[in-house]
């Protein structure tokens, strides 16, 4: 007799499916969560597929041995994962190891036992036992730790009522039930614009229809208000919702808002959770009970029972686009998301992405637009100050017209944020006598001094050491100087300036939770604060209503390198910097210091002239062939010889595919040429938009045996080309 045979998917990096016999006693279903055996192992796998013209001899073929006491994989996450996995060229097993992230969660968590009273009334009736029955009266099931903590008692108190039987132990969910988000809790009062985008993404929510929308509005405009509204459509028509952030941090703010209108707390996703946490998260979603999400990049690979809207938000974030592991843009792969689960997919941004304006422009998407900021604030005056002109000296890095502003601006009972896009105390350290540059060990970067935590830092690898007490090429002693300035630098030289004054800094390896983003929020809005120093993180959606001048100590800083999207990121980063002033009645200002001010992202910062410099950048990318007008894949080469790698390179190049809508550039080697002791060459291969690049990459590497010592890292649509 013939058994059915089905193929099973491992979240593993080698390997496809493999054919497996189904017991007919185990009703195996398409997307079970079950256990096989691999060798001498056994592996947690996902049935994919009926293993239909199977020619593995039967002798050879191995039961599945069990289902997992788990919902199955929806079959919309099986279509998604094999999706990302033939775009991004990466094994199916790999992706799918994003979706079974919380190994733990495919098995029930141990209920928990908790106490109910009974009629029975103790012989001996003390204060504390009449508490505990009080409160087991009046609160139903309670488990003996809550009991004793309400009723302020020692659990050996309620272990006693047990015990002779005055309360009952009763099974309980083993997680603690979550508020669920109601819709009709306290509802936004929209402007017209707001409504009428509100309406908008509403309607296709309650069609349940794919659509794209760009929620495309100023800084301050209630965009987050207007995707609300959507959440609760979906939340009315009973369906899981999904939003996406770029920053872990950013969620602090957010959540508070999230619960001043739903009433509840969304399901969270992120890094910085513990693992009970995330066990639970993962369980609720593919059950169903988590309504609405909230999270990074990741959550977008959770197993959503039935998800009904997806929200991208900041969706121009480069943190969105992941680098290591299986590379993919998680704005690209929402909208994949949606279209193949018939949802609509909502984008927002006060500067979206060239991508997604061209898209909008074109119709592809609903161009939701909103102008004004809300509640009738203003858009912040801009000036640019020369640093030509206005030198702010030696070692000094606030120009006096800055000083000035900054001055007046506290004199007023106002708070300022200072905006430099560079962590630590300085980016370079050197010796004096010799000019030897303190450099990782691990990578071609320069190690960036900590001096809060008195450590030198590389931030590709996080190899730290202490400042060196002599220079190891010339011998001199204490001959170290830092050079240019980073935010703590600029943090002693503002708290100089104004002494009188708390200064306070705001960086990704400062605030590195939530929690922490909530408190240093709290300080902000408590006025506790009077001068904010940040990094990029402080441009991410955050509203500080008493914040009214904004000062960019460098606005060139980003422009330089050759990216492909270098003025794209800088004209969006400073603007979303300068957003950040004047969000409530008192107008705001923003100062930029630049070396180039006829440069035209800080032309378009200045004339507030979005349109025109959005135009101009299409132009040039047009002319040039390149995304969103032309494609590009990077294939990265790496090992711990650089001359393997090397040999390697030159070998493939000779094999380079060639054509008329094609070009190969390199190898060569990388702009940092050594990560985390892996030495790195780089292709770029660069086609037209209507040529299949994978089908290009694939061929090309056909046949072609990868040394054991050398990574080949294929990256689809790259937005690093460091």
């Amino acid at each position: 007799m013939k058994h059915r045979r089905v193929r099973v998917l491992m979240p593993l990096s080698v390997g496809e499916l493999y054919d497996y016999r189904a017991p007919n006693d185990l009703n195996i279903e398409i997307g079970h969560f079950v256990t096989v055996p691999l060798g001498k192992r056994e592996v947690t796998g996902v049935v994919w597929e009926e293993a239909r013209g199977s020619d593995l001899a039967e002798e050879r073929m191995k039961d599945i041995l069990s289902i997992l006491p788990c919902e199955k994989l929806p079959e919309e996450s099986l279509r998604f994962i094999d999706w990302v996995a033939q775009y991004t060229m990466q094994r199916r097993g790999r992706v799918l190891r994003m979706a079974m992230s919380v190994p733990e969660a495919l098995y029930p968590k141990t209920p928990r036992t908790g106490y109910q009273i009974t009629d029975r009334v103790p012989e001996r009736m003390t204060p504390a036992r009449r508490r505990v029955l009080e409160i087991a009266r009046e609160s139903g099931v309670q488990t003996a730790a809550d009991l004793s903590a309400i009723a302020g008692v020692s659990a050996s108190v309620v272990k006693g009522l047990a015990g002779i039987g005055a309360l009952r132990p009763v099974e309980m969910s083993p997680d603690t039930a979550m508020d669920a988000p109601d819709w009709r809790h306290a509802a936004f009062d929209l402007t017209a614009d707001q409504q009428a985008a509100a309406d908008s993404l509403a309607t296709d929510v309650v069609e349940r229809k794919f659509a794209v929308s760009l929620i495309d509005g100023v800084t301050g405009s209630g965009k987050t208000e207007v995707y609300f509204e959507a959440l609760a459509a979906c939340l009315r028509e009973g369906r899981q919702a999904l939003v996406l952030l770029p920053e872990i941090a950013l969620t602090a703010q957010w959540l508070g808002r999230f619960e001043a209108r739903f009433g509840a707390r969304p399901v969270e996703w992120h890094s910085d959770l513990g693992q009970g946490e995330r066990r639970r998260n993962w369980r609720d979603v593919i059950e169903g009970r988590a309504q609405i999400v909230v999270g990074a990049r990741s959550a977008l690979f959770l197993p959503f029972a039935d998800l009904g809207l997806i929200v991208v938000d900041e969706e121009h974030e480069t943190s969105f686009k992941q680098d290591e592991g299986v590379p993919y843009n998680a704005r690209d792969m929402a909208v994949v998301r949606g279209k193949i689960g018939g949802l609509p997919v909502a984008l927002a941004s006060a500067t979206p992405s060239l991508e997604s304006l061209l898209n909008a422009q074109a119709g592809k998407y609903k161009h939701l637009k909103l102008p004004s900021r809300f509640g009738g604030a203003l858009l912040p005056d801009v000036e640019l100050i020369d640093l030509k002109q206005h030198r702010p000296g030696p070692q000094r890095w606030i120009s006096e017209p800055l000083r000035q502003a900054m001055e007046v601006t506290l004199a007023e009972g106002r708070q300022v944020m200072l905006f430099l896009n560079r962590r630590g105390y300085a980016p370079l350290t050197l010796c004096d006598s010799c000019g030897h540059r303190l450099q990782c060990p691990n990578c071609s970067a320069w190690l960036v001094e900590h001096r809060l935590i008195n450590r030198l830092q590389c931030h590709h690898c996080g190899y730290t050491a202490m400042m060196p007490k002599s220079c190891d090429e010339c011998g001199a002693e204490d001959s170290f100087k830092p050079c240019g300035p980073g935010i703590e630098r600029l943090s002693e030289e503002a708290a100089n300036l104004f002494p009188d004054r708390k200064v306070a800094m705001m960086a990704s390896d400062t605030l590195n939770s939530p929690r922490a983003a909530a408190e240093f929020v709290a300080a902000m809005d408590r006025g506790e604060i009077d001068i904010l120093i940040g990094t990029q993180i402080v441009a991410k959606g955050y509203h500080f209503p008493n914040l009214t001048l904004v000062g960019v100590i460098d606005a060139d800083l980003g422009l330089a390198g050759g990216d492909l999207r270098a003025a794209e990121r800088t004209y969006q980063l400073l603007s979303q910097v300068t957003g950040r002033a004047g969000r409530e009645a008192a107008r705001g200002r923003v100062y930029l210091q630049s070396h180039l001010p006829e440069h035209p992202v800080i032309d378009a910062i200045v004339h507030q002239q979005g349109e025109a410099f959005f135009a101009l950048e299409a132009a040039g990318r047009q002319d040039a062939g390149m995304p969103p007008y032309g494609r590009l894949a990077a294939l990265i080469l790496s090992g711990a010889k650089a001359e393997s790698v090397a040999t390697f390179a030159t070998e493939l190049a000779r094999r380079a595919p060639t054509g008329d809508k094609l070009s190969i550039l390199g190898p060569a080697p990388a702009p940092l040429s050594m990560i985390r002791g892996r030495h790195r060459y780089r292709f770029l291969v660069k086609c037209a938009r209507g040529v299949n690049i994978q089908a290009i990459i694939g061929k090309w590497l056909q046949g072609r045996k990868i040394p054991n010592d050398i990574r080949l890292q294929i990256d689809i649509d790259p937005y690093n080309f460091m």
